[in-house]
């Protein structure tokens, strides 16, 4: 894969070598525009990998307090939502910095919108860190009304995930099973259609319940 240019990575000596952030980001791609066969079996080999969780299935709703989740969210531009989400993520007390994760956020969106074509989007800094986190989270908010996020598409995003990872193989494990969940339409129609924080929790809990394994 590398020769043929689809693996980054480059010669020294002859042989190959390979930066774990680059390969990272590669995988962080792929999962994004993988179809579910493919997220399953994403999932799988880091679930295998990763021996700290000893082969547990990571949990979304697990992740995703209550308190964590909020509609509406208000905000109208991309920097107010980044703002906004992050805010809703330290008021569960389990981020620390919250200065210091709006600008790795932010700064992720410049380098490449994580907004999808289904109007979704998974904001996520643009590696792991675990200095400012108690423990992995995850934050959901929804406007009332799409906004422009920066999707290759140019459509409107109002269903917005923030991503707070303490290490590399949890933040792919995450994305991977969050990327089964806003992949299925049923799902987003449900979350768009509920009316308070509390159905969207559980909106993702039965959803999530539901997933093949």
């Amino acid at each position: 894969m590398a020769d043929r240019g689809k693996l980054p990575g480059r010669k020294v000596g002859g042989r190959w070598r390979f930066s774990q952030a680059e390969i990272h980001h590669w995988l962080e791609d792929r999962i994004g525009v993988s179809a579910e066969v493919g997220l399953i079996e994403v999932e799988g080999v880091l679930q295998r990998a990763d021996k700290d969780t000893e082969s547990e299935a990571i949990s979304m709703a697990s992740l995703l307090p209550v308190e964590a989740v909020r509609f509406p969210l208000e905000a109208r531009t991309r920097n107010s939502v980044i703002t906004s989400m992050v805010e809703l993520a330290a008021g569960t007390g389990l981020l620390w910095d919250p200065e210091k994760m709006v600008e790795a956020v932010r700064t992720r969106e410049n380098l490449h919108p994580t907004a999808l074509d289904n109007g979704v989007a998974l904001l996520h800094p643009r590696r792991p860190m675990p200095t400012v986190l108690a423990e992995p989270l995850l934050a959901l908010g929804r406007t009332y009304q799409g906004i422009p996020f920066g999707g290759t598409g140019g459509g409107m995003t109002d269903v917005f995930f923030l991503v707070c990872s303490v290490d590399d193989r949890g933040h792919l494990r995450t994305l991977a099973r969050l990327s089964r969940l806003v992949g299925d339409n049923s799902f987003l129609t449900s979350v768009r259609q509920a009316e308070t924080s509390a159905e969207i929790h559980q909106t993702l809990t039965d959803f999530e319940n539901q997933l093949p394994a």
